[in-house]
């Protein structure tokens, strides 16, 4: 009896060492393995996002393939390079050509004497007519030509660009590298990630009806994530692209096309393309054209990010709107344009668990004491 006795501490005293090392162990590992991975983590994110969506149109493709989930996988992985190759090219196309034209239209103005009308058609502008004139015609600049205050600007721009050049090319390599990975990250998540995500289930602690309702939940999330984004810049876009095509704006189809592709970026977003637009209408009048573009831009396009994004959001995933707004400003701060995704992820997962904590603990019924 006594040596029956003994055996349960002793047994216990022999499992909890274990459990503490094993589980020590463990974490060691995962903070290894977090650290390993952390220069991809990024493109994971974005291929799982892509997989989470395509991979409805992945299974139906394989079915019309006669179950060849390879073929489906490729197909698809090349379909998402063509997405992104196409429309960079056209854009560059586009752009070659514009500055080809640009690059002959101010050597005409040059050699037809634009050079020497500048002072007087700055002078015009209104506002800061004066003192732009002052600046072209050589009071401001200590009394050099125009024609060498140009050629020394081009000088120190050459000068820059050169300096700056190695530093672009370098992070171009790296955001090519970025997508290529995520494209291959997104070929194995077609082909063996319903797999991982089982086993990544089966692992989770929780009971089926909770980890039921948290998969349910960032599903939900995600999806409102995205229709938010994507919602919400077409609307700036083709908001912007009214004004573009009333203003008289060249090429507004295509500076529209922009504005939606540059709506989601942080910093700037519509600005970058509606912000120049007006500095063009200022230049080439008359200044009401400025003035609505300006209003328009400031009042209508970018008020809709702050506007119509949360509410879209929010009316999908029950957050609270000021939560919300918090949270995707605190994502965008702390992880870039994933905290876009990440911030509203991770409050709506801690409303979940808050929700399965009232559910387990407080409306269990006190037990009487015996």
């Amino acid at each position: 009896m006594i040596g029956s006795r003994l055996s349960v501490p002793q047994f216990m005293t022999r499992s909890q060492p274990f459990t503490v090392v094993f589980f020590a162990l463990l974490l060691l590992l995962l903070y290894q393995l977090i650290l390993l991975f952390q220069p991809f983590l990024f493109p994971i994110f974005w291929a799982a996002l892509l997989a989470h969506f395509s991979y409805p149109l992945y299974e139906r493709l394989t079915r019309m393939l006669g179950g060849r989930n390879l073929l489906a996988a490729s197909t698809l992985t090349i379909g998402a390079l063509a997405v992104v190759v196409i429309p960079l090219v056209v854009t560059g196309v586009l752009l070659v050509r514009e500055a080809v034209e640009a690059e002959k239209a101010i050597r005409a103005w040059i050699t037809g004497g634009g050079v020497e009308r500048l002072p007087e058609q700055v002078a015009a502008i209104p506002l800061i007519g004066e003192w732009l004139q002052s600046l072209v015609s050589g009071d401001g600049i200590r009394g050099i030509p125009m024609e060498q205050s140009v050629l020394t600007g081009a000088k120190y721009f050459s000068a820059f660009f050169v300096d700056q050049m190695g530093g672009f090319l370098k992070d171009t390599v790296l955001l090519v590298a970025d997508f290529f990975f995520m494209l291959l990250v997104l070929f194995f998540f077609y082909t063996d990630g319903k797999l991982w995500v089982d086993v990544l289930y089966e692992l989770i602690p929780l009971d089926e009806s909770h980890k039921q309702k948290i998969i349910a939940r960032l599903d939900i999330t995600i999806r409102a994530v995205v229709k938010g984004v994507v919602v919400t810049a077409i609307v700036q876009g083709v908001l912007a692209g009214m004004a573009y095509g009333a203003l008289g704006v060249p090429f507004p189809i295509v500076l529209m096309a922009l504005t939606i592709i540059l709506a989601p970026i942080p910093l700037g977003g519509t600005a970058l393309i509606w912000g120049p637009v007006v500095a063009y209408l200022y230049w080439i009048g008359p200044l009401w054209k400025a003035l609505a573009m300006l209003g328009w831009g400031v009042g209508v396009v970018s008020m809709v990010d702050q506007l119509l994004r949360p509410w879209l959001i929010g009316h999908d995933v029950e957050i609270p709107i000021l939560l919300l707004v918090f949270s995707i400003l605190g994502g965008l701060s702390l992880y870039g344009m994933i905290g876009l995704f990440i911030g509203p992820v991770l409050v709506s997962l801690l409303i979940t668990a808050l929700q399965i904590y009232r559910e387990e603990y407080q409306s269990r019924p006190a037990t009487p004491n015996v």
